[in-house]
């Protein structure tokens, strides 16, 4: 077995993901070697992939899918696993429910060793049983649902999340909005399980802060008009809209907005960035605020890196939704971190889970440097300190503040 190793000369304070990859990998591969594990170079390591890939999800659904095979392609550039080639084993859950219960079977079925997925808090929550029955770690790179990482006791659960759960994203909107002086808050949340969750989040954090929504109606995805919605948070006296769904729904009530001549702003978590509110929207759009993990500027060299390689990769000039990429590309670079810390080449579930668990060498990646993203009580990889707050401007996603484009010059480590 052999690995062709490509050294570069980085400087340390700035090492190049690349660099590290192939310093990890050659250590790692040592170290198994050392202890006599044989491990076939032939033999691929298959990873699943779930998202959704098709339908009105796909705008996060297929940058999520990108970010993975982006980071596969390059750790395949440098060697693979310890000489495995890694192959994805992709399965489009078309953001239902029902076919996402049967494409997380279907990856128990195909035996792949773990798996990175879900986008949508519903999708996501109808499966989680497999993956844990079946004591399969499930890394989620998207679905931010409070829930997904609390359903089973932290010790043991196989659920693990490299995004930014609403748990730390409503607090953090809700934060931002009472600082600048919007207090009558009206909340608009649709009735899938993302929208169930997330107003239950923003309640809390409302609460927090001594208040209570002045206005809070439910709607089901696909809805077009909510003019009389919107007239009813008018009436209440609102002076923000704090809306949680994903889709053209955001989008809905941004031209309501306009429609009605009530300029009030909109707020929310990330699916604010999303194409399909931004370009949806159009000039409505302009100036909602969003939490952020990510935001699509060179503001260091391994962002550079990865905006560059994904345009290259993928053909494009922009990412539809940088997040969902950036998050994806860091799960899968996380993944075979911790596999690099298994010393006796048991790749099982629950040997994975643990070395997920325990820290492993740094991963110096696109949304945050990963001392030690997991453990036994904390599955989710992303901390409040992490986020920063974005705003639509001409069409395009980028810093609401000044200091936070500053502050991201320097990559956060969990708090």
């Amino acid at each position: 077995m052999s690995i062709r190793i490509k050294f570069q000369r980085v400087s340390s304070a700035r090492p190049t993901i690349k660099s590290l990859l192939a310093a990890a990998l050659f250590t790692g591969a040592t170290a198994v070697w050392a202890q006599g594990a044989a491990v076939p170079a032939s033999n691929p390591l298959r990873i699943g992939v779930i998202g959704p890939l098709t339908g009105a999800s796909a705008d996060f659904g297929v940058p999520m899918f990108n970010g993975v095979q982006q980071a596969v392609d390059e750790i395949n550039a440098v060697g693979g696993y310890l000489g495995r080639k890694i192959e994805l084993v992709k399965k489009d859950d078309q953001a239902n429910p029902d076919v996402g219960l049967k494409m997380s079977q279907e990856l128990v079925a195909e035996k792949v060793s773990a798996t990175i997925g879900f986008c949508n808090t519903g999708v996501a929550a109808k499966s989680l049983d497999v993956f844990q029955g079946n004591q399969m770690p499930l890394i989620i790179p998207c679905a931010t649902g409070s829930p997904l990482t609390a359903k089973f006791p932290g010790p043991d659960s196989y659920v693990f999340r490299t995004s930014a759960k609403d748990a730390i994203q409503a607090p953090f909107v809700v934060e931002d909005i009472v600082k600048r002086g919007w207090n009558k808050v009206a909340v608009f949340a649709d009735t899938t399980g993302y929208g169930d969750a997330g107003l239950k989040d923003v309640e809390s954090a409302l609460t927090a802060k001594k208040l209570q929504p002045v206005y809070v109606t439910r709607f089901k995805l696909g809805v077009t008009d909510l003019t009389e919605e919107l007239k009813a948070a008018r009436a209440a006296g609102a002076n923000v809209v704090f809306s949680y769904t994903v889709g053209p729904e955001n989008a809905v009530i941004a031209r309501g907005r306009q429609a009605l001549g009530w300029k009030v702003p909109q707020v929310g978590a990330w699916p604010l960035s999303f194409p399909s509110f931004v370009e949806g929207g159009k000039e409505a759009a302009d100036g909602a605020l969003m939490a952020q993990t990510f935001i699509a500027e060179p503001s260091n060299e391994r962002r550079a890196s990865f905006l560059t390689g994904y345009a290259r990769k993928f053909n494009v000039k922009k990412i539809p939704v940088p997040m969902a990429a950036a998050q994806g590309y860091d799960a899968m670079y996380i993944l075979v971190y911790a596999l690099l810390g298994i010393r006796d080449g048991n790749l099982s579930g629950p040997a994975i889970k643990s070395a997920l668990e325990n820290k492993n060498r740094t991963y110096y990646g696109v949304v945050a440097t990963y001392d030690q993203p997991f453990s036994k009580q904390d599955k989710d990889a992303i901390s409040a300190n992490m986020l920063v707050m974005g705003q639509v401007k001409n069409g395009a996603v980028t810093f609401a503040y000044p200091e936070d484009a500053k502050r991201n010059l320097f990559v956060q480590r969990k708090q």
